[in-house]
């Protein structure tokens, strides 16, 4: 069975779980325990003969071995005590559930679908590239919210390909969702250094990269994803299960990118004796920060420059009112201006994000050493906003809608760039603003646009219904979340909990 045949029928097999109320979510998950299981009794035999990490009686063969009642109980047992178990097993199966409602259809997907197949010896491209589009019909599952931890994969391979990690180079991710920024450096590093070493080789599966993802469900489809994509070993896989933000991990990294979820605050429930209900702000308080806060965007942009060595480069996609916030918002905009070399910002267009009601940016910028001087110069902005539409569905972002902007970028010499916009050109979306038009604008707002938006001007010119639609839900909902902000600022919790 070809590799296109296989991939075909694990889509059709989602479908079939789907009348049983199976969610696209439930089916990864699932999919992952029986293929973590399969590929680790396939590493037992010739040529690989490693030595089990699973425990005799909850591997693969004692799968095979039952059917029917008891095929269902002793699946349920192999997920719970894996589950128990520390370190790569412990992250693939901890709160691990059995989601089957037929043990007939469990059964088939044991023997006929994944037990047919020797997963270790298909290319990490085409199992990887199964596994990444079972992650993506995830995300478009809204009703999951599954979304918020999926970047789309053109975005992603764009910002690789300016950031152009080398060989050498230790990359990170604090919230790295399901690995895509990861996975998209390792096959930039792979596809360009084709020459590398074996040492080379083996330091970039297993010592390069490193992540860390606050929610449990998502790391475990970020390690399959990994292992799949042949990243990371039984003994060394680069993730980490934790709030990145609590602390310093006193690690620095030579390039940092990250999407950050979205959503501006963190708050914790309480709930009283008398069953009132009230919400505490989380306060990150570090003392690597420029400021304390609970915006959680702002504290990830402080947290990243605190990961990178000196004259380590990022990028980190953040939402609109990291470039227009007062008070904590403007102290760290200030401070990054003067402390890093703030160099690019790519705004971006909506309908990108499976999270609704999102506009977002792409900030880019290199850690220096301290000085008395800024150490930026130029913010050059890229629009990739005005007058430009896409959809999920309909019209998807693909990576050559962004080729414009890489080419802008000049990533063999960004210190070579030339406008496209300018007075006899005012159609260009790619210019510069100097240090001291920036510091100097109110609350050094880095909200910038100059295109004139063509919707406004004449009628004729406005987008098709569907898409202008869409554009206002997405304006309302990023209303709805500033004024949502405002009540629990004020004290007033529950007021826009809708």
């Amino acid at each position: 069975m070809s590799p296109a045949e296989i991939v075909q029928k694990l889509w059709n097999y989602c479908n079939v779980l789907r009348d049983d109320g199976m969610s696209y979510g439930d089916y990864v998950e699932q999919l992952t325990y029986l293929l973590f299981l399969k590929m680790a009794d396939e590493r037992l035999k010739p040529p690989y003969k490693q030595k089990s990490i699973v425990p005799k009686g909850y591997d693969w063969p004692s799968l095979l071995k039952k059917d029917g009642a008891e095929l269902f109980d002793h699946y349920r047992h192999v997920l719970e005590n894996l589950g128990k178990e520390k370190g790569l097993l412990g992250l693939i199966f901890m709160k691990s559930q059995n989601k089957f409602q037929d043990p007939v259809k469990l059964r088939r997907l044991i023997v006929d679908l994944i037990g047919k197949e020797n997963w270790t010896v298909m290319s990490a491209d085409v199992k990887g590239d199964a596994y990444e589009g079972l992650l993506e019909k995830n995300a478009q599952d809204t009703k999951t919210g599954a979304g918020q931890y999926f970047t789309p994969r053109p975005l992603i391979r764009a910002i690789v390909d300016v950031i152009d990690p080398k060989p050498g180079d230790t990359i990170c991710d604090p919230a790295c969702g399901t690995g895509g920024f990861i996975l998209a450096a390792h096959d930039y590093l792979v596809n360009k250094y084709p020459n590398m070493t074996t040492p080379e080789k083996r330091q970039l599966k297993e010592k390069k990269f490193r992540g860390w993802e606050l929610v449990q469900s998502t790391a475990r489809l970020c390690a399959m994803n990994l292992m799949l994509h042949g990243i990371g070993s039984d003994e060394n896989l680069p993730i980490t299960v934790a709030d990145s933000l609590a602390a310093d991990p006193s690690s620095r990294f030579n390039v940092v990118l990250t999407n950050p979820p979205f959503g501006k605050k963190s708050s914790t429930t309480i709930v009283a004796e008398n069953g009132k209900v009230s919400k505490e702000k989380d306060i990150v308080e570090r003392e690597d920060f420029w400021s304390t806060t609970s915006n959680k965007q702002l504290n990830f942009v402080q947290h990243v420059r605190t990961l990178l060595n000196l004259n380590g480069r990022a990028a980190i996609v953040v939402p609109d009112n990291v470039l227009f916030e007062g008070g904590a918002g403007e102290n760290i905009r200030r401070q990054l201006l003067q402390e890093c070399d703030v160099h690019t910002l790519l705004r971006l267009p909506t309908g990108l994000f499976y999270a609704q009601g999102v506009k977002a940016n792409v900030l880019f910028f290199d850690r220096k050493a301290a000085s008395e001087k800024p150490w930026t110069k130029k913010l050059w902005i890229y629009d990739l906003r005005t007058n430009i539409h896409f959809t999920l569905k309909t019209n998807p972002l693909k990576r050559e809608d962004l080729d414009d902007f890489v080419k802008c970028y000049n990533p063999k010499n960004r210190h070579n760039r030339k406008p496209t916009w300018s007075d006899k050109t005012p159609d260009g979306r790619w210019r510069a603003y100097d240090y001291e038009e920036l510091i100097n604008r109110d609350k050094a707002s880095l909200d910038l646009f100059w295109l004139k938006d063509e919707s406004l001007e004449e009628s004729d010119n406005l987008p098709d219904p569907g898409i202008l639609a869409r554009e206002i839900v997405v304006d309302l909902e990023a209303a709805l979340e500033q004024f949502r902000l405002i009540s629990e600022d004020l004290g007033e919790e529950g007021i826009m909990d809708i």
